[in-house]
Order: C-alpha cells, then sequence, then structure tokens
C-alpha cells in the first residue's frame, strides 16, 4: 500500500473536504440529475450531462481522498524532538545567498503544498534539496531558471 506523508492540518483538511463532499455536494448533484430527467429527452439536455459529469467528479474525488485517508502517514512535527535538522513538517527560513532575500517554507504533503501560503511538497526540488540539513548549512538548489544557493537560517517545529 502507498503511504502518503501530511501534517495533521492536512489530514483534517482532507476529511473536512471528504465530509463535505458527502454530505453536501454529492446529495446536490443527486437533485440536480433528478431535476434535469425530469425535463424529458435526456440526449440533448445540457443540465442532466453537466450533472453527471459533476457527478463523476464528485465521486472521483470522494475515491481519492478515501485512498489517501487510508495510506495517511500522519506526522505531527510537534512530537519529534528539535534537532535543527530540516524534516517532514518543519518551517524552514531560508536567505537567498546571491539576492539576500529571505523567504520562508514549511514542508508539507503533496496534497496540501501551496506556495501562495509558503507550503511546499516534501517532493518538491527546494524540500527534496534542503531535508536532512540543518541550521547554518547553504544549499544549492536546481530550480528551472537554474541553480540557486540559500542558507538556511532557522528551523521551527510549528
Amino acid at each position: 500500500m502507498q503511504r502518503y506523508p501530511m501534517t495533521v492540518e492536512g489530514e483534517l483538511a482532507l476529511q473536512n473536504e471528504l465530509k463535505e463532499l458527502k454530505s453536501v455536494r454529492r446529495p446536490a448533484v443527486i437533485i440536480a440529475i433528478a431535476e434535469a430527467r425530469a425535463h424529458g429527452d435526456l440526449k440533448e439536455n445540457a443540465e442532466y450531462h453537466a450533472a453527471r459529469e459533476q457527478q463523476g467528479f464528485i465521486e472521483g474525488r470522494i475515491q481519492d481522498i478515501e485512498g489517501k485517508l487510508s495510506g495517511a502517514q500522519v506526522i505531527n512535527v510537534h512530537d519529534i524532538p528539535v534537532s535543527g535538522k530540516v524534516i517532514f513538517g518543519t518551517t524552514v527560513s531560508l536567505l537567498n545567498v546571491e539576492t539576500d532575500q529571505g523567504v520562508i517554507y514549511k514542508i508539507v504533503g503533496d496534497d496540501e503544498a501551496n506556495v501562495k501560503v509558503n507550503k511546499i511538497s516534501l517532493n518538491s526540488p527546494i524540500a527534496r534539496a534542503l531535508i536532512g540539513k540543518e541550521e547554518g548549512d547553504v544549499v544549492n538548489v536546481m530550480v528551472p531558471g537554474g541553480v540557486v544557493e540559500y542558507e538556511i537560517e532557522k528551523v521551527e517545529h510549528l
């Protein structure tokens, strides 16, 4: 069975999404299909086809989430002793050596990753380069624009 590393927050978010899909969106689409059916000829009924497509998406997402939750490896970074090393779930403050610009990333599971809120996937190039390194280390990260050199300023268990 495939394991899906995720933070406690990531597991909770998936559980909440699953609950909403099953208790709100699935029943709503079933009603929409029934209403569209009542309109008659299904071959040329756009509402019916749209509702069926939506139903397929919802059912697929439910299966996806249930699979990930069944294989979840929930890691609570607060239960791990602080060592100054970059591990899954830590928040890392980096300094771009060339530009002197700082950036902060939290290393999370694939489903939780969202660059807009500085959460990066464990499988991203930056996270892969950082894992196992310590505060004070300088790390070279291969990005689309070339190699960027970062100094790890701080590793926190937030």
